[in-house]
């Protein structure tokens, strides 16, 4: 998702529901085939060390993408769900699926009958809704599916850092198309609007995030019952720096 951000006064039209769209394209996988997946999995090492899981815990891989990541954590060990909207996803990441590895769509804010001994919502894969009340319902919904002594985990984007590091406006050109990219904020959002051509046809697609600060879920989350139990920076967890750090990781229960 949306990583950085900058400034613009006018807000576009995006339709409130822009994800599902987006994460269904092809184009959204070309864009982002290049993410740092030895440092997502660097990340999953040291964060199921620290919660200490049992062996062949229930783990919830919440918006899993194509199950990169939940396949990964299977073959730590865990049994995993890898959960997502984007059905285009989880058809593809379904053919990965063993007894005890599995895929199903799934709508985040909404609880799962089953519970599980952690739950990861990884790579600020949280804020896309345009209501704060579907944020707090989807809070809810990943404490209603914890076990008594599950864990939540929400790895965020660092507002505070993406605003001070902001690149208003580069092209990226991935497999022979010209992604022209813009991004700002506005309005208690960050957005990102991705602009090329592909064989003649012109495309435009808007990613739009809350910009939630740690004091913006800590009020979240006391609305939603949860206790913050932790807090790192980046994916070694180290401290999490206000100013300073790339990520904002939350462990909660």
């Amino acid at each position: 998702m949306t990583e950085d951000s900058s400034a613009k006064n006018t807000q576009p039209n995006v339709s409130s529901n822009w994800f599902a769209s987006w994460f269904d394209s092809p184009y959204y996988h070309i864009l982002y085939k290049e993410r740092n997946y030895r440092e997502a999995q660097i990340f999953m090492d040291n964060l199921t060390h620290y919660l200490n899981l049992p062996e062949k815990a229930k783990v919830l891989d919440l918006a899993c993408g194509k199950g990169r990541h939940a396949i990964y954590l299977n073959q730590l060990g865990y049994q995993v769900l890898g959960a997502d909207l984007s059905v285009n996803s989880i058809a593809i990441a379904s053919k990965n699926a063993n007894e005890t590895l599995r895929f199903e769509v799934h709508d985040m804010r909404e609880p799962f009958e089953e519970k599980f001994d952690a739950i990861f919502n990884l790579f600020t894969s949280f804020g896309y809704f345009q209501c704060d009340e579907d944020h707090l319902k989807t809070l809810i919904a990943i404490k209603e599916s914890l076990t008594e002594y599950g864990f939540g985990v929400i790895d965020f984007m660092n507002v505070n850092q993406v605003l001070s590091t902001l690149v208003p406006e580069e092209t990226k050109t991935v497999d022979g198309i010209d992604f022209h990219i813009k991004r700002y904020p506005t309005e208690g959002y960050i957005f990102k609007e991705i602009s090329f051509t592909d064989q003649g046809q012109n495309h435009h697609y808007t990613e739009k995030v809350r910009a939630f600060t740690l004091q913006d879920f800590q009020s979240l989350m006391e609305q939603a019952g949860i206790y913050l139990l932790d807090i790192f920076g980046d994916y070694k967890l180290k401290k999490f720096h206000k100013t300073e750090s790339e990520r904002l990781i939350m462990i909660f229960k």
